[in-house]
């Protein structure tokens, strides 16, 4: 009996027919600097694509595929270019979690560059004489700082699985940064929203106030320093951050911060030291894996949270029925509850697997989602908090000890997408965690330091209950990140991820609902409205559902909501049936997105 067509099946052909009427036309916004083409949230083509928020780096990633390079070699050419032209978000400074998609043997690899806290942390880190630092003191500091990870993914990355050199895939980030980038109104936007604490480091404002002034849109920025940093970068691999000149450099800033003269703000120190950039280790932990409508979800391991908590949420609405059978409120009323159930159980049990007993495997089981799906009814949305269960001793409807709230992650980060001639893939989010991370740029060397660390709960969130997101020596701090690769029948179908803190796994999630359940078109289920509820009392809406009579609907179940502005910015990329690449991006969001392929058509 002949196979009924799969979820790709019919969702790739909702794609073609949606390109057809001209979605592939759209531009999102004009950008990009001296010869980069206009942004446009959907291209499909050969040879191979790329998608991230700026049209500079998915150029810098075009133009390393168009010269027989790989999708890692181009994913580490499009980071390094966001790291010129997206420096608020991530850079060498900063941290993140690459998943890889191997097509010669259809295999699912991730690496975990995550920042790591110095030896000498403990769970006092954020704590002086028994109370919590102010959260927006602790952000704009030393002590804020994790050794960077991202320097070390790209070299293991390239080492493992990538056909170039390090210092060859640098090259046009490091051309960017010399020649410049197109400032434009997202950019001076996050510049005068940190302007404050931009003026407080005398080389942040050099560097990002020029003249003492907000850059002006339309203006270019350059950042030479940058562009010699990934020369050296090139020339001595990683080991320039964890062993050389580069490492001695970030660790003299995070211990003395460079205040400028007469500043009023209260600037700690950190105790980060070379000893803790030599003892830095990749992850390397086998990625979640759940199966959803027939297709294999894959994501990345602890210490993030973002694979186990899509998958959970995923095998509740599983067990739920077919999404794509009901109306749309019960359809966003299931994907709510059941996001909120996830974030109960990561709230409590997900944290860094080299220091806390995460329990993974029972987190991601069918079984596990069984015992949690009873609480899930059409009629009546649940309270948050919601208490977490015990995926080690699953209970019908059973819940475990006190609720474990979601604590604040900030939501500016930026994730990329690539792909190549032979059909590899490569999802690959990071961060400097908050716009501009700590606001501290090194000296001379043109990149701002993360503040990832302020990710560690600072106490218990729950008093009494063990919390696994503590700081701790060598501790990676719990992270959000979920860039998330879908097989069909052990090929690549397509894949999804975000930026947004702890927003982004529910963007990730209802990205793929939309796409899988609603047989929405990958660039319209990204480009969709978006709620997140992260097992709060409030669920965050989007303008345009906060306008919908949606939302009247789903607090007639019980939903309460709060406006947020924006949430995620997602970038995706499909294979679709003749052997073509759809890459997607954002239309809107932060100023729209820029898919680009290789050889278009």
């Amino acid at each position: 009996m002949a196979r009924p067509p799969g979820p790709r099946r019919l969702i790739v052909l909702c794609a073609s027919a949606a390109l057809v009427a001209g979605l592939g036309a759209v531009p999102a916004a004009a950008g990009g600097g001296p010869g980069v083409p206009a942004k446009s949230p959907v291209a499909t083509g050969r040879g191979g694509a790329v998608a991230s928020v700026d049209a500079d780096a998915s150029a810098a990633g075009i133009e390393v595929l168009g010269q027989g390079g790989n999708a890692v070699d181009a994913a580490v050419a499009t980071a390094a270019a966001l790291g010129v032209s997206e420096p608020y978000s991530g850079g060498i400074g900063g941290g993140g979690y690459l998943v890889y998609y191997r097509a010669k043997d259809h295999k699912v690899l991730t690496i975990g560059g995550r920042e790591r806290a110095p030896l000498s942390a403990g769970e006092d880190l954020f704590v002086e004489k028994g109370r919590p630092i102010p959260f927006d003191e602790a952000v704009t500091s030393g002590r804020s700082v994790g050794v960077p990870g991202a320097p070390a993914t790209w070299d293991a990355a390239l080492r493992a699985w990538g056909s170039r050199s390090l210092a060859t895939v640098l090259r046009p980030a490091e051309r960017l940064a010399r020649q410049g980038f197109t400032v434009d109104a997202t950019f001076r936007q996050m510049t005068a929203d940190n302007e404050k604490r931009f003026r407080d480091f005398p080389d942040t404002a050099r560097l990002f106030l020029p003249g003492g002034r907000l850059p002006a849109v339309g203006s270019t920025l350059r950042n030479p320093d940058l562009a010699r940093t990934y020369e050296l970068l090139g020339r001595k691999g990683a080991g320039a951050v964890y062993g050389g000149e580069l490492g001695r450099d970030i660790v003299s800033t995070v211990r003395k911060p460079p205040v400028a003269h007469g500043s009023s703000r209260v600037v700690r120190s950190g105790d980060l030291t070379q000893r803790d950039l030599r003892a830095y280790t990749l992850e390397r932990p086998a990625p979640t894996r759940t199966t959803y409508r027939g297709l294999d979800v894959y994501g990345p391991g602890p210490s993030s949270s973002g694979g186990t908590t899509v998958a959970e949420a995923l095998n509740i609405l599983e067990r739920k029925g077919d999404l794509g059978r009901v109306d749309k409120a019960t359809y966003l009323h299931r994907y709510l509850e059941a996001s909120r159930i996830a974030f109960a159980d990561r709230n409590r049990w997900v944290g860094d697997p080299a220091r806390e007993k995460v329990p993974t495997a029972a987190l991601t089981s069918k079984r596990y989602a069984a015992s949690r799906a009873c609480l899930l009814t059409d009629g009546r949305a649940l309270t948050s908090p919601l208490a977490p269960g015990d995926p080690r001793h699953p209970t019908s409807c059973g819940t475990t000890g006190r609720a474990a709230p979601t604590p604040y992650e900030g939501q500016q980060t930026t994730h990329l997408t690539t792909a190549d001639r032979w059909g590899n893939v490569v999802a690959y989010t990071f961060t400097i965690e908050q716009w501009g991370g700590s606001g501290i740029t090194v000296p001379g060397r043109g990149f701002l330091l993360n503040n990832e660390l302020t990710d560690f709960s600072f106490t218990p969130v729950t008093p009494g209950v063990h919390d696994p997101n503590l700081p701790g020596p060598g501790k990676r701090p719990r992270s959000s990140i979920a860039p998330t690769v879908v097989l069909d029948h052990g090929r690549f179908a397509f894949t999804v991820g975000s930026p947004g803190g702890s927003t982004i796994i529910t963007t990730a999630l209802q990205i793929l609902l939309g796409h899988v359940d609603r047989r929405m078109p990958l660039a319209d289920a990204i480009a969709a409205p978006r709620a997140s509820q992260r097992n709060t009392a409030t669920t965050d809406l989007e303008q345009a559902l906060w306008d919908s009579p949606l939302r009247r609907r789903l607090e007639a179940r019980g939903h309460a909501f709060k406006l947020s502005p924006e949430i995620g910015a997602a970038t995706g990329v499909q294979r679709l049936p003749d052997g073509r690449w759809l890459a997607a991006a954002e239309k809107v969001r932060r100023g729209g997105g820029s898919a680009m392929v290789v050889t278009p058509g």
